[in-house]
C-alpha cells in the first residue's frame, strides 16, 4: 500500500534529484510574473506544509476508492466496505494499525447530490463512531454512542455548495469543506468470539444517495479522470497532485492567503501545475521549499504534545475551527496519523521510552506498567494498551496472539493485593501465573500506544490532552 511513511519519506527529498535532470525549457508562467528564486523557494515550503495533509488523504482516496488495482481498493465512490475483522501482524499496508475496532468505510462523492448514512440500533454497551473527514483532513462530524446516542438514525452529508432542503426523517445535516469525504466506522469488539455480533452491526450500517432516499432519479456527476499516484510519482509530482485536487476544495476565508501565494508558482484550482516541464532554477525552488518544508513537519512531530511520565499526550486532530489556518499543526496531526480521532472522541498517549526516558527495548530488558487503585484510564466506553515493534510500527508476531490489553480483558486479569493493576511488558512469558496481564513485546525495540475512548471530561481526566488531572503512569525496568 501506498502508506503515509511512503509519501512522506520520499515526496521531499527527491524533487531535487529530479531538478538536475534534463528540463523541457518552458515556463508556467513570464519571468516578470513569477517571484524571486528565494521567495518561491519559501512559497513552495509554506505550500508542502499546507498541502501535506490534502496530498496523503488524495493517496489513500486513490487507492481504497479509484484504483482498483492497487491491492488496498475498498469500493467505488458512496459504497460501503465493511472489515470484518482486526488487524494482526500479518497486515503490514498501514503502520500502527488499530486492533480494537473493525473498520467500515464509505468514500463520498458529494459534486452531484448529497449522501445518506444510516446506523442501526446498537447496544449502548457497545460503543461505536463514525467519523466524517473531508478532503481537507478535517473532522467536521461525527455519528456514533458520544455524539449521538445509540438510537437509529438517517444522517445526511452534503458537499460544500449544496443548498437543497434537509428532508424529513433527517435528523442530523452535516457539511464537509470539499466535494470528496470519507466516514471512517468504529466498531467495538470485545473479543475473538464477539467478531459475529460486530459482522451484524457492520450489515445494519447503509448508505444510499439522497435521490435513492427520497426515491427520486439520481443525479449524474461529471467524470473525472484521476491521476495516478503512488510512492515514485508523488517525490517529484507532490504539487501536481495538489493542484488537481484544489479544485475540488472550495477556499475557506483562511486560506485566503496561501492559495493566492500558490498561485504565484502556479499551483490552484484554475492552474495545470507541472513539475516536469519546469526550467532548472524552478524545479530548485519546488525541490528547495519542499524539503525544508519536510523538515519543519518532522521536527514538530517529534516535539508533538506534552510528555508526562515518557508518554507524550496531545489532542492534534480537528475540525476547520480547531486548526484556525495554522498549517503546521494540521500537517502534523496527518504525518502523526491521518484520520485520527478529535481528542473528545479518543486520545491516544504514546511512548518509545520508559519513566527514566531510556528507549524501550524487549531484547535488553523487561518492564511493568502499573495502575494505582482507581487510576485506570477514565474513559465513558473503554482504553486499550497496544504493542508495536519501535522501529515499522507493526504488531508484532507472539506466541499467544496477543497484540493489546484493553479494558473488556480486565475479568479474566490478575489484580495485585492492594487493587492495583500491573501489565508485564516483556518478550518472554513472565510465568503462567502473569500470563493473562502480559503483554508480549517484539525481541527489539518497543513503541507503545494508549487509546482512550471517549475519554471522561469530570475530573478525573486526561482532557484538555496533556493538562487534564489524570496521567499514563511511567513504564518501569524491571530489575
Amino acid at each position: 500500500m501506498f502508506t503515509k511513511r511512503d509519501l512522506l519519506r520520499s515526496a521531499a527529498l527527491a524533487a531535487i534529484t529530479a531538478s538536475t535532470a534534463k528540463s523541457v525549457p518552458a515556463y508556467s508562467q513570464t519571468s516578470a510574473d513569477r517571484p524571486g528564486f528565494f521567495k518561491a523557494k519559501d512559497i513552495a515550503e509554506a505550500g508542502f506544509i499546507y498541502g501535506l495533509p490534502i496530498v496523503m488523504n488524495y493517496a489513500v482516496m486513490h487507492e481504497y476508492a479509484i484504483d482498483r488495482s492497487s491491492g488496498q481498493f475498498k469500493a467505488p465512490f458512496n459504497q460501503i466496505k465493511n472489515e470484518p475483522n482486526v488487524f494482526t501482524y500479518k497486515d503490514t499496508a498501514i503502520v500502527t494499525p488499530n486492533s480494537d475496532t473493525p473498520y467500515s468505510f464509505v468514500w463520498m462523492d458529494l459534486r452531484a447530490e448529497p449522501v445518506v448514512l444510516s446506523v442501526p440500533a446498537i447496544d449502548p454497551k457497545r460503543y461505536y463512531s463514525v467519523m466524517l473527514c473531508d478532503g481537507n483532513t478535517y473532522n467536521y462530524g461525527y455519528i456514533g454512542t458520544r455524539a449521538t446516542g445509540s438510537e437509529a438514525g438517517d444522517y445526511m452529508v452534503v458537499g460544500p455548495d449544496w443548498k437543497g432542503d434537509t428532508p424529513a426523517g433527517i435528523k442530523q445535516v452535516f457539511r464537509s469543506s470539499t466535494q470528496f469525504s470519507v466516514a471512517g466506522y468504529r466498531t467495538q469488539l470485545f473479543g475473538a468470539d464477539d467478531l459475529d455480533n460486530v459482522k451484524k452491526v457492520q450489515a445494519g450500517y447503509k448508505v444510499q444517495m439522497l435521490s435513492a432516499y427520497l426515491k427520486r432519479p439520481p443525479p449524474a456527476a461529471p467524470t473525472i479522470d484521476f491521476p495516478k499516484i503512488d510512492k515514485e510519482l508523488v517525490k517529484t509530482n507532490f504539487f501536481d497532485y495538489l493542484d488537481f485536487a484544489l479544485q475540488f476544495a472550495p477556499a475557506q476565508g483562511n486560506e485566503k492567503e496561501i492559495r493566492a501565494k500558490l498561485a504565484l508558482i502556479g499551483v490552484g484550482p484554475d492552474k495545470t501545475f507541472s513539475f516536469k516541464d519546469l526550467p532548472l532554477e524552478q524545479k530548485l525552488e519546488i525541490g528547495l521549499g519542499m524539503k525544508e518544508g519536510q523538515r519543519k513537519v518532522d521536527e514538530a512531530v517529534a516535539n508533538v504534545g506534552k510528555a508526562i511520565n515518557g508518554w507524550r499526550v496531545s489532542g492534534l486532530p480537528g475540525d476547520s475551527a480547531h486548526y484556525n489556518g495554522d498549517w503546521l499543526k494540521r500537517a502534523v496531526a496527518a504525518q502523526a496519523g491521518i484520520y485520527g480521532n478529535d481528542p473528545a472522541e479518543a486520545t491516544y498517549p504514546f511512548t518509545r521510552v520508559d519513566s527514566d526516558g531510556q528507549t524501550l527495548d524487549g531484547s535488553k530488558n523487561s518492564y511493568t506498567l502499573t495502575f494505582a487503585p482507581g487510576q485506570q484510564p477514565p474513559v465513558n466506553a473503554f482504553w486499550s494498551l497496544t504493542m508495536y515493534d519501535g522501529k515499522s510500527q507493526l504488531l508484532i508476531e507472539n506466541p499467544i496472539n496477543r497484540y493489546l490489553i484493553n479494558s473488556p480483558m480486565l475479568p479474566n486479569m490478575t489484580k495485585n493485593a492492594d487493587g492495583s493493576l500491573t501489565l508485564y511488558i516483556q518478550n518472554k512469558s513472565p510465568g503462567a501465573d502473569k500470563e493473562a496481564n502480559w503483554l508480549p513485546a517484539p525481541n527489539d525495540t518497543i513503541y507503545l500506544v494508549m487509546r482512550l475512548y471517549w475519554p471522561k471530561i469530570e475530573a478525573p481526566s486526561i482532557l484538555p490532552p496533556g493538562e487534564g488531572t489524570w496521567q499514563p503512569p511511567g513504564i518501569k525496568r524491571v530489575a
